[in-house]
C-alpha cells in the first residue's frame, strides 16, 4: 500500500512478508547488587536511548537504528575506500556537482585512515578494559562465594544450636509433663470430650514431631500443593500454674505444685555455653621494648599483661614493688621472657641515632667550597693576612690588637669559586679554639713569620692539623721585613715531620706579606688546587648538619650561635638542636651582615632562635618536629647533669682521693663570679685560670655564663664575698647600684692576659701598684652629627657625674664595649669647655673613632695608680 496523497511527502511502503512493528525505545537488563553477609538482590535496570528528531534515519531501517551509533562502532563499519574516483552526482534539482579534487581525495583518504588508528586503538582499549572488567567480576565472584559460604556455615551453626535447644526444651517438657500428669486431679481424666481424638503425632528421625512442619495438599489436576494451615492448639486442661510470689501459704497448699521456669531454663542454657566461652585462649606473643628504666605500669602495658600479675612475679624473686615502681632492664627483660615474651633492649642513648653522620648518596651530591682555617702563633700576621684577603679591617676592632674570637667568613678566588676562612687565636689560653677549628675544616693555613721562625703555638697548631688528618698549606708571612729568612723557616719545620715542597715533600709552602698584599693570589690558587684534590662534595637538600663555632647571649637579639653549615642547607623555620639546646630557626645573618633565607654547605651564619646560648663546639642537627628535639635535649642535659655530679662526689671515693683532700685540706679558695661576651672566650677563661691553681691557693668558680652582669651575679657574689668580673660586658644600672651599695666589686677586662695577670696576683698576694678606674661619670648619646674636617660629633646628654676633657671613655652598646678611647673634643654649644656636669647637654668627639649611634652609653672615668693591699 502506497500513500501518495502529497507528492512531496516521504512514502511509506509495508512489505506483505514482514510485520510493521514499532521497537520501543527502552532497552531492560537485571542487574545483581551484592550487600554484606552474602546477600544478594536483582534489580531491573532500564537503558533510554535518545530521541531523534528531524528524520536523520531513512524509512527502510527499523526503529531501533535511529539511535545515534556509537564513535567506536560507526568507526567499524565505515566502507573501505575507493580507488577509483567518484562519478559526479546529480542532484535532485538536476544539477550536476563538481568532481573532487586531489587535495579533498587526500584529505579524505588521509581522514579514513586516521580513523581506521583511531578504531584499532579504540578496539584495544576496549579490550583491555574488557579484561579489567573480567578480571574485577572474577574477584568480586570469589568474594561473593566465599561469603555465600560463610553465610551457609554461620545458618549451619544456628540451625545446630536451634536443633540442640529444642531437644532439650522437648526432653524438658516431657519429664516435667509426666509429673504434671501423675498431679493431675483423676476428674480431669473423666471429663466428657466433644472433640473427636486427636491422631498421634509421628516422630521423625531427628527426634522432632511430624506435624510441626506444614502439611502439602495435592490439588486435583495437577496444580500446585497448598499448604495446609495446621489448627491452634487447644488449651492446656488442668489447673493452671500462678504466678504469684512465693509465700508461706503457697509454699503449704498441698495442690500447687511448682514447676521450673522458661526462665530457669534459660539460665541452664547459657551456662551450658558459657562453659565453651571458658576454654584456654592461644597466647599472643609480643615484642616489648625495654628502656634502661621502666615502670612496672608501663611494662605491663607494653606486654598487654595485669600489672598485678607482674608484682605478684616480683613478690616471688623476694622483691616489695609498687605499681609506679621503676624496675632494671635485666629485671624488666626477666619477667617479660618468663610471661613469654620477646625482648628488645635499648638504651637512652639510641635517641640520637640517625641525627648525625648519614651516608649521603653519590648520585645527589654536589661540589661543595672548602673550608680553611687560619693557625699559627700569635703576632704571626693571621689576621691581618685574611683582612688583606677580604679586603676589611678586623684588627682594629679586635682589643689590643689581637684576636680573642673565633671568626669565619667567606672570599671568592680568582677562578670565581668561594672559600670559608676560619680565624682562630693565635694565643696559649685558645687552644679549644684551635683544636675545634682544626676538626671542621678541611685545609689549614699554617701562619709562620718569617722573622720569628716556628713558635710554640705554631707547633701546637700541626699538632692540631696533624691530629685533624687535614691538609697543610705553609704560609711564610712578614717576607717584607729587611731580617726575614724564609729558608730558616723551612728549616725549622723540618724538625717537627712537616717537608716542603721546595726540599722534596708534599706540603704546599707560598710566601706572602699581608702588608703589602704580595703573592695573596697565589694562595688563593693553591687553596683551590688543594681543594681540587680534595673532591669536596655533598648533598645540598638534606637537613641540615653544623658545627657551632662561636655562642654568645645578645640583649636585642636573644641567644645567637655562629654556626659552620658542613651538610646539606639550613633554613628559617627548621627545628634545630646543637647540644642541650633546642629551638626553631629565626633569622640567619651572613658573614657581611645581610639577612639570608638559607645557607648551604661550607657557609658560616649567625643563627638567631635558640631557646639558650649553646656551647661551642656542639654539633647542630635539624630534627623533624618538636618532639624529637625534646627528647634528645632532656637526654643530653640529664646527662650534663649526671656528670656534674659525679665530678662533685668524685673526691669521695678512694682512698687515693681522700689523701688527695688532705694535702688541698687546708686550701685558700679564691671565690669568683665570671661572665664573657662569648662561649669561646669564657671556655679560654676558665681553663687559664684552672691553670694558676696550686696547693695553697685556686680560683673556685662560683658561676660562669656568657652575657651582661645581672642583679642574680651580684646576689651570688654577696653570698660567698666573691669578685665579679665581666670580660667584654658590662653590668645593668640594677646590678651596678647592689654591687655599690653591698660592697661588691666588678673588675671588667677585654684582654684576657690582663684579666689573668690580675687574678694571678690577688690570689698570690703580692699585688704590684695598678691601674684603677675612678668613674666620673656616664652621658646618652641623642644625635650624632658629621661635621667637615672634624667628623662625627656625638650630641650628648650627661646623665650622672661630670665628664672632663681628655679623661678615658668606654663606648657601651647593648651592656657590651664597643670602643675604648679618648675624648677629643668636649664642646658646650660653641665653646671649648674643661667639664660638664650632670643634666647638662655637650658634644663629644673621640680620638680614632667615628661608629658612634643613638642611643650608646658613653662611660668616662680616670685611670689612676693606686697601691693595692689585702
Amino acid at each position: 500500500m502506497v500513500d501518495t496523497k502529497n507528492p512531496g511527502d516521504k512514502t511509506l511502503s509495508v512489505s506483505p512478508s514482514k510485520t510493521l512493528t514499532l521497537k520501543p525505545r527502552v532497552e531492560q537488563g537485571t542487574v545483581r547488587q551484592s550487600f554484606s553477609h552474602g546477600r544478594t538482590k536483582q534489580v531491573v535496570v532500564e537503558k533510554r536511548g535518545k530521541r531523534r528528531l528531524g528524520g536523520d534515519a531513512s524509512p527502510a531501517e527499523p526503529a531501533g537504528a535511529a539511535e545515534p551509533a556509537s564513535p567506536r562502532t560507526s568507526i567499524a563499519k565505515a566502507p573501505p575506500a575507493r580507488t577509483a574516483p567518484p562519478a559526479a552526482p546529480r542532484a535532485s534539482s538536476g544539477v550536476v556537482l563538481r568532481t573532487l579534487t586531489e587535495d579533498e581525495r587526500s584529505a579524505r583518504a588521509s581522514a579514513l585512515a586516521e580513523a581506521k588508528v583511531r578504531a584499532e586503538e579504540e578496539r584495544r582499549l576496549a579490550e583491555a578494559e574488557a579484561a579489567r572488567r573480567n578480571s574485577k567480576e572474577g574477584i568480586e565472584q570469589a568474594e561473593r562465594e566465599a561469603a555465600e559460604a560463610r553465610r551457609k556455615a554461620e545458618e549451619e551453626r544456628h540451625r545446630q544450636e536451634e536443633e540442640a535447644k529444642r531437644k532439650a526444651e522437648l526432653e524438658a517438657k516431657r519429664r516435667f509433663g509426666e509429673t504434671e500428669t501423675k498431679a493431675a486431679p483423676a476428674k480431669t481424666a473423666t471429663t466428657t470430650r466433644t472433640t473427636p481424638p486427636a491422631r498421634p503425632a509421628a516422630v521423625a528421625a531427628d527426634g522432632s514431631d511430624e506435624d510441626e512442619a506444614p502439611r502439602m495438599v495435592r490439588r486435583p489436576g495437577g496444580g500446585p500443593a497448598r499448604p495446609v494451615v495446621a489448627p491452634k492448639p487447644a488449651a492446656k486442661l488442668g489447673p493452671q500454674k500462678q504466678r504469684g510470689r512465693l509465700t508461706v501459704v503457697t509454699a503449704l497448699n498441698a495442690d500447687d505444685v511448682r514447676e521450673r521456669s522458661i526462665a530457669s531454663f534459660r539460665r541452664r542454657t547459657q551456662r551450658l555455653k558459657g562453659h565453651a566461652a571458658n576454654e584456654t585462649k592461644e597466647k599472643l606473643v609480643r615484642e616489648v621494648i625495654v628502656p634502661e628504666a621502666i615502670t612496672i605500669q608501663e611494662l605491663a602495658n607494653r606486654m598487654a599483661e595485669r600489672a598485678v600479675d607482674v608484682i605478684r612475679m616480683l613478690m616471688k624473686q623476694g622483691a616489695m614493688h609498687k605499681i609506679t615502681d621503676v624496675i632494671d632492664a635485666d629485671t624488666a627483660q626477666l619477667i617479660a621472657e618468663e610471661l613469654g615474651h620477646t625482648v628488645k633492649r635499648v638504651a637512652a642513648s639510641d635517641v640520637e641515632e640517625g641525627l648525625f653522620d648519614v651516608v649521603d648518596d653519590s648520585t645527589d651530591t654536589e661540589p661543595r667550597s672548602p673550608v680553611v682555617t687560619v693557625m699559627g702563633h700569635v703576632d704571626h700576621g693571621k689576621t691581618s693576612l685574611l683582612d688583606a684577603l677580604r679586603h676589611a679591617n678586623v684588627v682594629s676592632g679586635e682589643a689590643g690588637g689581637i684576636t680573642q674570637h673565633i671568626g669565619a667568613y667567606q672570599v671568592a678566588s680568582p677562578d670565581g669559586k668561594k672559600i670559608t676562612f676560619i680565624d682562630t687565636p693565635g694565643h696559649a689560653a685558645f687552644t679549644a679554639m684551635r683544636a675545634r677549628g682544626a676538626k671542621v675544616t678541611d685545609i689549614v693555613i699554617l701562619v709562620v713569620a718569617a722573622d720569628d721562625g716556628v713558635m710554640p703555638q705554631t707547633i701546637e697548631a700541626i699538632n692540631h692539623a696533624k691530629a685533624a688528618k687535614v691538609p697543610m698549606i705553609i704560609a711564610i708571612n712578614k717576607i717584607d721585613k729587611p731580617d726575614a729568612r724564609p729558608e730558616r723557616v723551612r728549616t725549622e719545620l723540618l724538625q717537627h715531620e712537616v717537608q716542603v715542597e721546595s726540599m722534596g715533600g708534599q706540603v704546599v709552602d707560598v710566601e706572602v706579606s699581608a702588608k703589602n698584599r704580595t703573592n695573596l693570589d697565589k694562595l688563593l690558587e693553591m687553596i683551590s688546587l688543594q681543594s681540587d684534590l680534595l673532591d669536596l662534595k655533598t648533598n645540598a637538600s638534606r637537613p641540615a648538619e653544623g658545627t657551632v663555632i662561636e655562642a654568645k647571649l645578645d640583649r636585642g637579639r636573644g641567644p645567637v650561635a655562629t654556626v659552620l653549615v658542613q651538610r646539606g642547607t639550613l633554613r628559617i623555620g627548621d627545628i634545630i638542636v646543637a647540644g642541650a639546646e633546642m629551638g626553631r630557626v629565626r633569622a640567619l645573618i651572613s658573614d657581611q651582615g645581610e639577612t639570608v633565607d638559607e645557607a648551604g654547605p661550607s657557609v658560616p651564619v649567625e643563627v638567631l632562635g635558640f631557646n639558650g646560648p649553646p656551647e661551642a663546639g656542639d654539633r647542630l642537627a635539624v630534627v623533624e618536629n618538636e618532639a624529637r628535639a625534646r627528647q634528645v635535649t632532656s637526654y643530653r642535659a640529664h646527662q650534663k647533669r649526671e656528670n656534674a655530679a659525679a665530678s662533685a662526689s668524685g673526691m669521695r671515693g678512694s682512698l687515693e682521693q681522700m689523701m688527695s683532700q688532705l694535702k688541698t685540706a687546708g686550701r685558700k679558695d679564691f671565690p669568683l663570679v665570671i661572665k664573657a661576651d662569648v662561649q669561646g672566650s669564657l671556655e679560654a677563661i676558665l681553663g687559664s685560670l684552672e691553670k694558676l691553681g696550686t696547693e695553697e691557693v685556686a680560683a673556685r668558680i662560683l658561676h660562669a655564663g656568657v652575657g651582661g652582669i645581672s642583679e642574680s651575679d651580684v646576689t651570688l657574689a654577696e653570698g660567698f664575698n666573691a669578685a665579679i668580673i665581666g670580660f667584654s660586658v658590662r653590668a645593668n644600672k640594677e646590678a651596678a647600684a647592689a654591687a655599690k651599695r653591698n660592697g661588691i666589686e666588678i673588675r671588667y677586662y677585654n684582654i684576657i692576659y690582663d684579666l689573668v695577670d690580675d687574678v694571678k696576683k690577688a690570689m698570690s698576694g703580692l699585688l704590684a701598684p695598678t691601674l684603677r678606674e675612678t668613674m666620673l661619670g656616664n652621658a646618652e648619646i641623642l644625635e650624632v652629627f658629621n661635621i667637615s674636617k672634624v667628623g662625627k660629633v656625638a650630641g650628648c646628654r650627661v646623665t650622672d657625674g661630670t665628664v672632663e676633657r681628655g679623661a678615658h671613655v668606654r663606648l657601651i652598646r647593648d651592656n657590651v664595649v664597643v670602643h675604648e678611647g679618648k675624648l677629643s673634643t668636649l664642646k658646650r654649644f660653641k665653646d671649648e669647655v674643661k667639664e660638664v656636669q650632670s643634666g647638662q647637654e655637650c658634644g663629644m668627639a673621640f680620638e680614632n673613632y667615628h661608629d658612634m649611634r643613638v642611643g650608646d652609653v658613653i662611660e668616662c672615668y680616670r685611670v689612676e695608680t693606686i697601691q693595692r693591699s689585702l
